[in-house]
């Protein structure tokens, strides 16, 4: 499947398409089970051209098991998420369970200060769109190569500004308002996979701008976040392109500059 959005904001990556499926596709990149891993470094790797995929036993992180919507996996995090999304959870890594655990992984005692307490953290926590994927595996892979038939739940741009700035303003072009894309705060996974499945609960549904997760930004380029969207938003914006401002002067200006 060719995108007219990529082709008319000079996408410097393939878009990536996110599929339900109980088939593995032959040669896809995945996790081995029980080791730690980053879904949008997988992000990545397909947005060049690679297939990758994920079970319920190969998501990488609890976030990411979260994220890709294999239900509430912050359930299983050792210390509270809540404690490590904010302060850290000292008393139980100096325990003889946690000191153990945190050998691997220092950051788990002190915390991420992302939030400023623990109940700052868990109202986030709560808060999020979990998802219970009917299939057994979620696979992520170039749109261009979507097989007959398939049909993905959620199509994720990689933009530098310029090519944001056009999505944000094409997702606003057929709507009422301004306010059609949003910049929750999240996990990289959060904003590229849950978040945008809940919009798809919506006739109206919401573009949903990601990557701002500061944890996630090292396996993508300094310039680029991502703009996901529920497949029937993507099919309404793809409809739009050739009678919108992407064939105007003012747009192919921008264009010209990101070949």
């Amino acid at each position: 499947m060719k995108s007219k959005i990529a082709e008319s904001v000079n996408l410097r990556y393939a878009p990536v398409a996110i599929v339900f499926t109980n088939e593995k596709p032959e040669g896809a990149t995945q996790f081995k089970e029980g080791r730690w891993g980053c879904v949008v470094a997988m992000l990545q790797a397909a947005a060049k051209g690679r297939i990758t995929v994920f079970d319920r036993k190969t998501y990488g992180c609890s976030g990411g098991g979260t994220g890709l919507g294999f239900g509430n996996t912050y359930i299983n995090m050792p210390g509270g998420i809540e404690y490590f999304l904010s302060m850290g959870n000292k008393e139980f890594y100096q325990s003889e369970i946690g000191k153990n655990i945190v050998k691997n992984l220092p950051a788990l005692e002190h915390g991420e200060a992302y939030k400023k307490t623990p109940e700052f953290a868990k109202s986030f926590i709560d808060a999020l769109p979990y998802y219970d994927v009917p299939t057994e595996y979620v696979v992520f892979k170039p749109l261009e190569i979507l097989l007959s038939g398939e049909k993905p739940e959620v199509v994720v741009f990689l933009a530098a500004p310029d090519q944001l700035s056009a999505m944000v303003v094409l997702a606003n072009y057929a709507r009422h308002g301004g306010d059609n894309v949003i910049v929750p705060m999240g996990a990289g996974c959060h904003s590229i996979c849950i978040i945008p499945l809940n919009e798809g609960k919506s006739d109206n549904p919401r573009g949903v701008i990601g990557l701002i997760d500061v944890s996630a930004r090292k396996h993508v380029a300094k310039d680029i976040l991502s703009f996901s969207v529920p497949y029937k938003m993507f099919l309404e914006m793809e409809s739009n392109v050739e009678e919108s401002f992407l064939t105007r002067d003012e747009w192919l200006k921008i264009k010209k500059r990101n070949q």
